[in-house]
């Protein structure tokens, strides 16, 4: 029995000495973590500044863009149709007539239906100056309309204060600056979209709608990236969605 004590002893001094030892593997471990905690830590925070002096750069950068290149601004389109000025000051014409009148001047005969396409008193948005500009509530109709003329209408055209130029440039410009804005931000579009999808030749209606909808998804994607509050956007929007976007007030633009 004392023989058998005395090795039980033995083994328990051996058991312990590399307890010891496992003790210190670990405190050395733990040494070890603590201080990648702390070089993860600070890492994370230089990573954390980085980020935000790069969005502060792309803010800069896109403010720049957009009040050199491609300022975009609202147009109150509150000019009246100088007909309706001259019939209102006849008095000769009941009123009536001249409501008559009104209406039968802002109604187009457009592929089998009479369409209405008053925007007096409404809104506009405007990019790259105020003469290039896009309804405000979304509504191209007026470049439908021109290209259907335009293939019953022989000879050049001479009508270039169209609504239609003014439709196509800025969706044009439109295209530019949202790709434009992807580089800069680093975001992944949805949809392609090249920078001439609205130029050169006449679209047909089923192309042209196509080619909004793409664009319009894109900005939609811009500003969901960019945490835009979603109160303010509408789906059809264009460039109101874009101005919302490149504002000076979105807190999160660059991020």
């Amino acid at each position: 029995d004392a023989e058998g004590i005395l090795k039980i002893k033995e083994e328990n001094q051996k058991h312990y000495r590399r307890a010891q030892r496992h003790q210190e593997k670990k405190e050395k471990i733990q040494r070890h973590n603590c201080k990648l905690g702390d070089l993860v830590e600070k890492k994370t925070y230089d990573l954390k500044t980085q980020y935000e002096h790069l969005a502060k750069l792309r803010r800069t950068r896109i403010l720049e863009l957009t009040s050199v290149i491609f300022p975009i601004e609202e147009v109150k389109a509150s000019m009246r149709d100088p007909a309706d000025v001259s019939s209102e000051s006849d008095n000769a014409m009941t009123s009536s007539t001249v409501s008559k009148l009104a209406e039968a001047r802002r109604t187009t005969y457009l592929s089998g239906r009479w369409v209405c396409d008053d925007h007096n008193g409404d809104t506009s948005i405007s990019i790259t100056g105020p003469w290039i500009t896009l309804p405000n509530n979304g509504d191209y109709s007026a470049y439908y309309s021109w290209v259907e003329e335009k293939k019953t209408t022989q000879g050049p055209d001479m009508e270039h204060n169209n609504p239609a130029y003014t439709i196509s440039a800025a969706l044009c410009y439109g295209t530019q600056l949202v790709n434009t804005l992807s580089l800069i931000l680093d975001v992944n579009l949805p949809k392609k979209l090249c920078n001439r999808q609205f130029c050169g030749e006449n679209l047909s209606r089923h192309k042209f709608t196509r080619a909004v909808k793409r664009l319009n998804a894109n900005i939609l994607h811009l500003c969901f990236s960019q945490h835009v509050n979603l109160d303010l956007l509408h789906p059809l929007h264009t460039l109101r969605n874009l101005m919302y976007l490149v504002s000076p007030d979105t807190e999160n633009l660059g991020r």
